[in-house]
């Protein structure tokens, strides 16, 4: 029974992980149409700058701040420097993101090498928690409080905002908003900002528990894939249960099928599209 319980904790944990990279995934996506393969690598790019920080300073809020800093000013620059020039060509925009996905992860490799690296977890959070007879790691519990705090901060932006407003009204008739007056640009622009600061906030997080190396961002952008097809672009409450049925999942793979974790998630995604080909919550546009 504990460990069972030990199990469905890692699987939470890991579920709120991905929330929190792939909510600003699904927003781009939903919103711009823009299937963004760079978003791994921003993830990776933002654990790099987070663990420098937190290193040097010996904060790990400061690290998190920055690496947010860091990804949103990435993000605004491949919005406007580079993703204008392909509006409308979904085939140009996915071999653009995935070229700058690889000068991302060669910039890394440049300046941080191919070793491993975990960002340091402050004092506070370190060590665990006995409840219900379980001990379990006090920055695992972080993770899944924060990745609740990012899902109640979002449902306000996006339900209770002027912004959210018109970024909802974006996924539904862009070019309706567009007619009544509003740039819909800056909306696009603030979503995608949005979107690759929880990148980094996301890399900063699971640099902590996951490590950094090479080959970290194509490994979260595959699950974040997975959780968007399942939970259906676009969608808050999409996401947030596809982050849950991926998260315990792929729990549930290593543990009792690791030869077959991979198959343990995508073989259910695949059986589930085959009768939802939008995902649980998605939408024909």
């Amino acid at each position: 029974m504990g460990m069972n319980a030990f199990q469905l904790l890692n699987g939470l944990t890991f579920a709120a992980l991905l929330f929190i990279v792939a909510s600003g995934f699904t927003l781009i996506f939903g919103l711009l149409r823009i299937v963004n393969l760079a978003h791994g690598a921003l993830y990776l790019f933002g654990g790099y700058v987070g663990y420098t920080v937190a290193v040097k300073t010996g904060s790990f809020t400061l690290g998190a701040i920055a690496a947010m800093i860091a990804v949103a000013l990435i993000g605004l620059a491949l919005n406007q420097g580079l993703l204008r020039f392909v509006r409308g060509n979904d085939l140009r925009q996915v071999l653009l993101t995935l070229g700058v996905a690889f000068v991302l992860n060669d910039m890394a490799l440049v300046i941080w090498g191919g070793d491993s690296f975990t960002v340091p977890i402050p004092d506070a959070l370190k060590g665990g928690l006995t409840f219900f007879g379980i001990f379990y790691p006090k920055y695992r519990l972080f993770v899944l409080l924060v990745g609740v705090l990012v899902l109640i901060a979002l449902y306000l932006l996006l339900f209770r905002t002027r912004l959210g407003a018109l970024i909802r009204a974006g996924v539904d008739d862009a070019e309706m908003v567009e007619a009544s007056g509003i740039n819909i640009r800056r909306v696009f622009l603030a979503t995608f900002v949005l979107g690759s600061a929880l990148a980094g906030l996301g890399g900063m997080m699971g640099g902590a528990f996951l490590s950094l190396y090479p080959s970290a961002d194509s490994e979260i952008l595959v699950f974040s894939l997975a959780v968007v097809i399942i939970g259906g672009r676009g969608s808050l409450l999409g996401v947030a249960i596809g982050s849950l049925l991926v998260g315990l999942l792929n729990t549930v793979g290593q543990v009792m099928f690791p030869e077959l974790a991979y198959f343990v998630i995508f073989g259910p995604m695949a059986l589930l599209l085959a009768f939802r080909p939008l995902g649980l919550f998605g939408k024909a546009t």
